[in-house]
């Protein structure tokens, strides 16, 4: 008995001591919980398209024409660049120097000098980045303060609206529109409205940030559009940061004007390239930002403080390949002329795809990227089982379960107010396997002919 009446005061004590531990445990977490909460600049970053359609491939298993990456290897003479640094010398694999190793710098140096016109100091005037991303970052950080207004041309790489925020900056967008809603329409089919985009600028202008050749309307701007925006930059002292990753794919008889270039506007720019969009190898993660050294100081400070340095043996690689594409530039073997003409021939073949089911695309002039128009297929969909805000994002949700090929849903790269703009439209990067784009196009024409997708077969 006494046994029975201790085991039970034992129980309730137990119990007690538990229930009494869940309570602190509770009131500790919700005090971590509010004095740990996320910083309220990263709270208004919104939704990643990029990880919401990476779970959407990992669960559907798709083909994936969703991210701007080649499918494929890059060429040889770029990965045994890469194999000899890393076979070779020590101090390729020790700490670079802190704004760039500086075989790449140098190489870079010469390069973009000829290209722009100016003599660029390698001391002062380039930066090596963590990719593109890193450079847009430290420019962006670097320079625009609180209440800043910054430029935005839509639709635009999705980081750029959040990298403004979180400098204190404010945005302020501006759509291309097309000029041709049928028949063939390319990417200088859009345009900016030149009145509203002289509207916008103002004594808080500090920044614009253009992207040419642009993802995902593979628009090239023209010298006469650029000279629009250079002499507005110059008129009220504003910096144009320019975007032009995808500079050398470019599709005849388009060319690249580089904005730079042209008169006042080096004081006024700052330019950034990628070695990962240029050779086909993003996870190297090396970009590269040019420009003044006045504006580059701001930008050295952040980058300083947020990576410091770059990783050697990439550099390395980079510079090399580099060297020898110098050394043979303008020639019909350079892989800035052989890389274009292989990738046109995607394009091309994608092009015919999306036309010949009844979709309307944007004939890319550069860039990775094909946007098309779905509407005219709208009659064949039902997307009240999907439950997204925004149409597109519901069609490419559908097009991942049904057709079992994905694409990437433009209103991602709107503001808040234009994403209506982009519903009827999605995203295709074509730079992929011959084998990639033809499973592609056999699920498209079998669901355009209401085949089942599941009767087709997959290339290994």
């Amino acid at each position: 008995m006494i046994y029975f009446h201790f085991n039970k005061f034992l129980h309730h004590s137990v119990a007690s001591i538990w229930k009494i531990s869940l309570i602190k445990s509770s009131s500790f977490t919700k005090n971590i919980n509010n004095k740990f909460h996320l910083s309220k600049k990263y709270q208004s970053q919104g939704k990643n398209v990029w990880l919401e359609y990476s779970n959407l491939d990992a669960e559907y298993k798709p083909v994936n024409l969703g991210p701007g990456v080649p499918d494929f290897a890059p060429c040889d003479f770029i990965t045994n660049a890469l194999k000899d640094v890393a076979c070779g010398e020590n101090k390729f694999h020790q700490y670079a120097r802190e704004y760039g190793h500086l075989n790449l710098v140098k190489i870079l140096t010469k390069l973009y000098t000829r290209l722009i016109g100016h003599q660029i100091d390698l001391n002062n005037e380039i930066v090596i980045t963590v990719g593109a991303y890193e450079a847009l970052h430290a420019a962006i950080l670097g320079h625009v303060h609180k209440n800043d207004e910054v430029i935005i041309i839509e639709p635009f790489f999705d980081c750029y609206a959040p990298m403004v925020r979180l400098a204190g900056g404010i945005p302020k967008f501006i759509p291309l529109k097309p000029t041709k809603t049928s028949g063939i329409i390319h990417g200088s089919d859009w345009v900016l409205d030149n009145n509203e985009l002289e509207s916008l600028f103002n004594e808080k202008t500090k920044m614009i940030i253009l992207n040419t050749p642009h993802n995902p309307m593979g628009k090239v701007f023209t010298i006469n559009e650029l000279q629009v925006i250079a002499d507005l930059c110059q008129k009220w002292n504003v910096l144009c940061l320019s975007d032009e990753v995808y500079e050398w794919l470019i599709y005849e008889p388009y060319k690249h004007v580089r904005i730079a270039s042209l008169p006042g506007m080096w004081e006024h720019t700052l330019t950034i390239g990628s070695a990962g969009k240029t050779f086909g190898v993003t996870g190297w993660r090396i970009g590269w930002v040019y420009g003044p050294a006045n504006l580059m100081s701001n930008l050295r400070a952040v980058h300083q403080q947020c990576v410091f340095q770059n990783n050697t043996p990439c550099q390395e690689a980079v510079a090399r390949v580099l060297e020898t594409e110098c050394n043979r530039f303008g020639s019909k073997d350079s892989y800035f002329v052989t890389m274009p003409q292989q990738f046109k021939e995607k394009r091309d073949y994608f092009i015919k795809v999306l036309s010949d089911i009844g979709m309307i695309p944007t004939v890319p002039d550069g860039g990775y990227s094909i946007i098309a128009d779905w509407s005219p297929l709208e009659s064949q969909i039902d997307l009240t089982s999907e439950k997204d805000t925004y149409k597109d994002y519901r069609f490419t949700k559908w097009m991942v379960k049904h057709v079992k090929l994905l694409g990437i849903p433009p209103s991602a790269f709107y503001s808040t107010e234009h994403k209506s703009m982009a519903g009827n439209y999605i995203r295709f990067c074509f730079i992929k396997k011959p084998e990639t784009l033809i499973d592609a196009g056999e699920m498209l024409k079998a669901w355009s002919l209401n085949l089942s997708p599941i009767q087709i077969s997959r290339h290994n």
